[in-house]
């Protein structure tokens, strides 16, 4: 089951990170934490931030970290296909090994055309990493995506934790995310690949869905984002500051949080945890760690009405939870309490 990306403790390359405006300065930063010979790949669309990317990991020396690119062809857009074969010719002027992996975007999951897609883009990326036997991927992302990404997140209500929005190391399943660029300002991105365009007449795709006012990104980068740069030039580095601090909250909650559903006598083979001792916690530390604990279990956070439906019926049960059938349903994970004890499964899954 797919669940929320895990971040890992800002490392003294991430720290080393902060603070610098150059592209290939970042990026060495960022992989200077990794062993050497670990080999990484590159998540490119063909787009100007991502072939930005593509061509900086290229200037890496290639005995210390190997590089490929990753593509995934969504075939979302007419011009898929068109942008494919830019990435093709990408990856031969850089001569770097390209791996491909065509998705369908199932629309039936109530994410959205956009969180579908980008689910769907993790899957293919975790299969292609595999057959690579690759375990750290590059994402372009950078400073203004951050920026809109804790306004978007603080538009849908999002806590603490939200806020944080993306982290520039963190790990989704078997993967290793690393967002390089996520201080530097895309200006710095755009010069870098356009000077690779001068010297090899390459040129990036253009997605006319990132500005397409029917997705909430484009809402904001075609009606919202000119505004603000006009009353508040400084937002993008505004906002993401505000996601550092927010990370850094969160990470003193996870602590927190870790603490308490250690101090509720969890099983460290189905990690169940008392009832009882969950109820002696104050209401918030008992929805802190039903999100701490519900994380562990790779299951995507719930939105507060649905938390609040769970904390209601833990409330509500006889401490050992024989009187009522308590079973709370997210996605494929099932809550119960047996014996005084709750316990999250999926039903059919093989056990480990």
């Amino acid at each position: 089951m797919a669940g929320s990306p895990k971040c890992v403790p800002d490392s003294p390359a991430v720290a080393a990170q902060r603070g610098l405006t150059d592209p290939r300065a970042a990026l060495a930063a960022a992989v200077a934490a990794l062993a050497p010979g670990t080999p990484i790949a590159v998540a490119c669309s063909g787009g100007a931030d991502s072939a930005a990317l593509a061509v900086a990991a290229a200037g890496l020396r290639s005995d210390v970290h190997p590089v490929h690119l990753f593509h995934v062809h969504h075939g979302l857009a007419p011009q898929a296909d068109q942008w494919l074969a830019r990435v093709e010719r990408l990856a031969a002027l850089l001569n770097l090994p390209l791996s491909l992996r065509y998705v369908r975007v199932a629309t039936d999951l109530g994410l959205g055309v956009e969180g579908a897609a980008r689910e769907a883009r993790y899957d293919a990326l975790r299969e292609m990493a595999a057959d690579a036997r690759i375990s750290v991927i590059l994402l372009a992302h950078h400073r203004r995506d951050q920026a809109e990404t804790v306004l978007l997140r603080l538009l849908r209500g999002a806590g603490v934790h939200g806020m944080a929005a993306m982290r520039p190391d963190s790990v989704r399943g078997e993967l290793r995310l690393l967002r390089p660029w996520l201080d530097i300002d895309r200006d710095q991105i755009v010069t870098l690949i356009n000077e690779f365009a001068r010297n090899t007449r390459w040129r990036a795709v253009e997605d006319p869905s990132n500005t397409d006012p029917g997705h909430a990104r484009g809402a904001l980068r075609s009606a919202l984002a000119p505004a603000l740069r006009a009353h508040w030039p400084a937002w993008e580095q505004t906002l993401a500051r505000h996601a550092r601090q927010a990370a850094d909250v969160a990470g003193i909650l996870g602590e927190v949080a870790a603490g308490d559903l250690e101090s509720l006598d969890c099983d460290p083979n189905d990690a169940s945890f008392s009832l009882l001792r969950w109820r002696a916690l104050s209401a918030p530390r008992q929805a802190l760690v039903i999100r701490h604990w519900l994380a562990g279990q790779g299951a995507r956070m719930p939105g507060e009405r649905r938390l609040d439906d769970l904390l209601r019926q833990l409330r509500n049960l006889h401490a050992l939870g024989h009187d009522r059938n308590l079973v709370w349903r997210h996605g494929a994970l099932e809550v119960r309490c047996l014996r005084g004890r709750v316990v999250a499964d999926v039903p059919g899954a093989a056990s480990s």
